[in-house]
């Protein structure tokens, strides 16, 4: 790389880095837009609280002038600056309290909207995304980057402002009091405040680099209490905390980086402030004995000099927290930028005007992470309204596929799905899947109760439903058997049940649902003898007069289907009932005579 093209690179950052930020700034801006008021009033409480403060250096050294040459004026009286020095302080302290509680007010409103509408959005978005990103660093988002920013409104920011008001009011008052002495302070200014933004980008940069591993720690020890029995199963509790220990080091690393910073810049500045004290000392104190000074004017600007100081030795923290707000505001923004599920439309038809007939039409589909490997060629197929499908062939062939695009989790590349006729993609996207209920293989249930379970099906649904439903999906008799029946806690995904206790509650949840079509992935192939009865019994149930695609990995549980599809490698090989695909000799009924003869157990 030549020297042309090293120079170039840093100014393309900090172009780049400076609309970052600029953006940043204006997305946190539009939270606080609907709370301007009060967003203003603490600002203006903030303003007064500023000069209150900027009052007490001159009050300061008016006392002092009073008690060696009492004079006849108001403020020239000891008494009457005291109860004037009370005065203020007291509305100090008034103007504090408003500031303080106003803008924490908009800080928890303000964040609480963010923080709705970052989890409204992720909720919203195609699946995906959720292929593309980790739960932990999602979870990260929602905790520790609006956390960042939390801490920035409710205190970076108003501090910001504060030190900015008293250095402006502290230069104009030293000013004010003794321009000779105010050169004396002022020198060291722009080096300070080139420090500051040198120091602010490198904070900006290595907090969000910091951020990115925190959410990647976040990960692995959700990843690790998730899959904890497979984790001690496998003995790998020594590597999975020296995988943690390895991230946790690289969090050390980077933040020692800002540390060492921080504290070279702190360092600085402290030199700066006691040298500049100690020359403003000396060059006041030739002033005083010129006779162009007073002690009490001494003591002001001294007292002014070390508000200035101050202010500026702020900034350095204050930025930095300021550009960390603004590196987890725009880790936001990448998501909030990403592209939801269609947005919903009103139609004509409601759901109960459908009869469920499902058609797909030379369907071909890549998925985004894999677009080389095509995994549906071409598909296609009927499953008339009130019948049953089932889509069996090897792993890999294409059958998950399916249900995620019946399920419009994905579009189709080229062809067609349709119910009645209907294009798929042309009804509201809840609508059309308020038609539908799945049963998987992998039964996910959320760590409430079991009543709560059932009703995700059809929230609002009343408590005789929801015991017809149990009843129907052979649930209700192990339900009545907990001593608190309904109101059992499954614990976290399900793993206080059984797998037969749990795909029996996903059935009584499709149930409750009472949708025009049903998938199954077929989920008894896990299951002991007398829990598959039980299971199959309820599915043939909730399979009466309803459009059903089954996802067969045990050929023996498809003899009842009215249809059966073999998928190999996207295209429907054999097409027809059970008997007749046996009868065909192909490869049905040799997958058939595999599985029988305990070559392969099942199909995945």
């Amino acid at each position: 790389m030549n020297d042309n093209e090293t120079e170039q690179i840093p100014e393309e950052g900090k172009k780049r880095s400076f609309k970052l930020s600029a953006e940043g700034l204006r997305f946190l801006i539009g939270y606080l837009k609907p709370y301007r008021g009060k967003f203003t009033l603490a600002m203006v409480a903030l303003l007064f609280s500023s000069l209150s403060g900027l009052a007490f250096p001159g009050l300061t050294g008016a006392l002092i002038d009073a008690v060696q040459n009492p004079g006849t004026g108001i403020l020239g009286n000891l008494d009457n600056l005291a109860l004037f020095f009370l005065g203020i302080l007291i509305a100090q302290s008034g103007f504090s309290f408003i500031r303080t509680y106003v803008l924490q007010e908009v800080s928890e409103r303000s964040l609480a909207d963010l923080r709705g509408d970052l989890y409204s959005h992720i909720v919203n978005l195609q699946l995906d995304f959720f292929h593309r990103n980790r739960v932990g660093d999602l979870t990260s988002r929602l905790g520790t980057d609006i956390t960042a920013i939390q801490t920035t409104m409710t205190t970076t920011l108003s501090e910001l402002i504060r030190q900015t008001i008293i250095l402006l009011g502290g230069i104009s008052l030293v000013i004010y009091t003794s321009p000779r002495l105010t050169l004396v302070i002022l020198g060291a200014l722009p080096l300070v405040v080139a420090m500051a933004v040198g120091f602010g980008r490198v904070i900006r940069k290595s907090s969000k680099r910091v951020q990115d591993l925190y959410a990647e720690l976040n990960t692995i020890a959700e990843e690790t209490f998730q899959a904890i029995t497979v984790v001690k199963a496998f003995t790998a509790e020594l590597r999975e905390r020296k995988r943690f220990g390895a991230k946790l080091d690289g969090i050390i690393e980077v933040s020692l980086k800002v540390a060492r910073a921080r504290a070279a810049f702190i360092a600085f500045v402290v030199f700066l402030l006691f040298g500049g004290v100690v020359g403003v000392i000396w060059y006041g104190g030739t002033l005083v004995q010129s006779g162009e000074l007073t002690i009490g004017e001494l003591t002001s600007f001294v007292l002014y000099a070390a508000f200035v100081g101050g202010a500026m030795g702020s900034f350095a923290d204050l930025y930095g927290g300021l550009q960390r707000a603004l590196g987890s505001a725009e880790r936001i923004r990448d998501i909030l930028d990403e592209k939801p599920e269609p947005s919903e439309l009103e139609s004509a038809a409601q759901v109960d005007d459908y009869r469920g007939e499902i058609r797909f039409s030379d369907v071909s589909f890549s998925y985004p992470t894999r677009p080389d490997a095509k995994v549906l060629d071409n598909t296609s197929f009927t499953i008339p309204p009130g019948t049953s499908l089932a889509v069996v062939g090897p792993s890999g062939s294409g059958k998950t596929t399916l249900t995620n695009l019946l399920l419009r989790f994905y579009p189709p590349e080229n062809g067609s799905i349709s119910i009645d006729g209907n294009n798929s993609l042309a009804i509201p996207l809840n609508r059309f899947r308020e038609m539908i209920a799945i049963v998987p293989q992998e039964v996910i249930l959320f760590g409430g109760t079991i009543r709560e379970n059932i009703l995700y099906g059809k929230p609002g649904a009343s408590e005789s439903e929801v015991i017809e439903a149990a009843n129907a999906a052979n649930a209700l008799e192990f339900i009545e058997s907990f001593t608190d029946g309904f109101e059992t806690i499954v614990g976290e995904r399900g793993i206080q049940l059984s797998g037969g206790q749990r795909q029996r509650i996903a059935i009584a949840r499709a149930i409750l649902r009472n949708p025009k079509v049903l998938i199954l992935d077929e989920a008894t192939s896990a299951l002991d003898t007398e829990s598959e009865r039980l299971v199959q019994e309820a599915l043939q149930r909730v399979m009466r007069n309803r459009t059903t695609m089954v996802i067969a990995h045990r050929l023996s549980t498809v003899r009842n289907v009215d249809q059966v599809a073999v998928l190999q490698k996207g295209k429907i090989v054999e097409l027809g009932g059970y008997d007749e695909l046996i009868s065909h000799n192909g490869l049905f009924a040799r997958m058939i005579a595999m599985q029988r003869d305990g070559e392969i157990g099942e199909f995945g």
